[in-house]
């Protein structure tokens, strides 16, 4: 039975062996498509250049982006802050002119009902300032005619000069002077009076516009409080950054209803959901790989399970290179024009992008960490018998791990580190790992 026993384990894994096998010869290896990773006596990691078919797609972070929008800001009243009394939620369908946002108006109130309060108050001291001034010019028109009356007396008085004493004719003259003076003296008055009463009246009426045009002003902050959409969309809430603290990362609420804002804070978007493009950053080495009109998929974080389809829409310059050059610098702006809309995206939301790249097939190809920059030119070190050999290398195009190269032989071995930098066997062991484990 013991004999037994055993002969048919061994029956079961020569069977299980078996299967494996068959199996492992109808499926490609992944590591068929890995550069062997050798480490030569230096402890530098080194790869041959091997000859196959390699795929050309790039994969990327994305965020999607709208093309044609508006932005919604708090208005730009006095007074301070504003409070967020009623506001949209993000995706809502909106069309032109409907309310999106709407600001708590209580103080613009206040200032409109206290326009209106001084509007009407320098109404009645514009009114009065009228009335004073005719009452005033009218006891003025009494007294010059009383005073030219008077003056016409002594003149007929002095007339009679030549039938009175000298004495008398004196006074008559003495009267005369006295009364044309008084004249004159009420002529001044006159257009004194006249002219304060029409500075009175221009007061109150500076007065008055300085009220309209605040109780306008305020009626206008009102009219304000209540924000519309200018074009068709949906709209897109933004982050509320705080005021007090803020770190690189944080994450940040959206600005909902009670929130206190300082006028000019932008509040929301409008975005046509047809102009929708997503946004990647790709290194120059990736973006290389990449065309304007490529095939791309994408998967949003927030909808996962659903894969969406595009093309590249533009691919632009480098950004800006960093203080050592790498060739990667900050990246290249890369636009991808989706072919499909959903009702639940918006402004904001994240994915994951696939180029769909070209394939390259029966070429020869080494792992992309093998390939150095300087000044510009491409280059490789390459194993000899007596060290390394510098070896400038035309790239016909770049995948995430590997680089289609031309002018080196199959089996060439090239170091995956830069072998005249300065090191360590810990580090260049390191990289031989970490060289052997890469994604292909």
């Amino acid at each position: 039975m013991r004999w037994r026993s055993v002969a048919g384990w061994s029956a079961l894994t020569l069977v299980v062996a078996a299967g494996a096998v068959l199996l492992a010869s109808k499926r490609p290896s992944r590591l068929s498509s890995k550069s062997e990773v050798k480490t030569a006596g230096d402890g530098i990691p080194l790869a041959a250049v091997e000859r196959g078919d390699i795929d050309m797609d790039v994969h990327a972070t994305g965020e999607l982006r709208a093309s044609h929008m508006v932005v919604l800001t708090a208005p730009s009243v006095g007074g301070g802050s504003l409070e967020i009394t009623q506001l949209l939620a993000t995706s809502s369908a909106v069309k032109k002119g409907d309310i999106v946002i709407e600001f708590d108006p209580g103080e613009q109130r206040y200032k409109l009902d206290q326009s209106r309060s001084e509007l009407m108050q320098a109404q009645q001291e514009i009114a009065k300032a009228n009335a004073d001034a005719a009452v005033l010019a009218a006891q003025d028109k009494v007294a010059e005619l009383k005073a030219r009356y008077g003056v016409r007396q002594a003149e007929l008085d002095v007339q009679k000069n030549e039938i009175v004493s000298s004495i008398d004719g004196k006074k008559n003259e003495l009267a005369l002077q006295q009364a044309q003076r008084v004249q004159t003296e009420l002529q001044q008055d006159s257009q004194s009076h006249k002219e304060s009463g029409q500075a009175a009246v221009y007061l109150a009426t500076e007065k008055y516009n300085k009220a309209k045009m605040a109780m306008e002003q305020a009626q206008q902050n009102i009219d304000k409080m209540r924000v519309a959409a200018s074009m068709d969309g949906m709209v897109s809430i933004q982050k509320n950054p705080p005021t007090d603290f803020y770190y690189s990362g944080m994450a940040l609420p959206d600005y909902h209803a009670g929130d206190v804002v300082n006028p000019g804070s932008t509040i929301a978007q409008i975005v046509d959901p047809r102009g929708l493009e997503l946004s990647c950053k790709l290194g120059e080495r990736s973006s290389s790989s990449v065309a304007i009109g490529e095939p791309v998929e994408v998967v949003f974080d927030a909808m996962r399970g659903r894969t969406f389809h595009g093309q590249v829409k533009t691919i632009g310059g480098m950004s800006r290179s960093q203080f050592f050059d790498s060739g990667e610098g900050d990246g290249v702006e890369v636009t991808v024009q989706l072919t499909e809309a959903d009702p639940r995206m918006h402004a904001g939301f994240t994915a994951q992008v696939l180029f769909l790249g070209e394939k390259k097939k029966n070429v020869l190809y080494i792992p992309r960490q093998a390939v150095f920059m300087k000044d510009g030119k491409r280059f490789v070190y390459v194993k000899t018998g007596s060290g390394y050999e510098q070896r400038e290398m035309k790239i016909d195009g770049e995948s995430e791990s590997r680089a289609v190269v031309e002018g080196l032989g199959q089996g060439t071995l090239v170091a995956l580190v830069d072998p005249t930098a300065p090191r360590n066997m810990g580090n260049a062991s390191g990289a031989a790992t970490a060289a052997g484990t890469g994604a292909p």
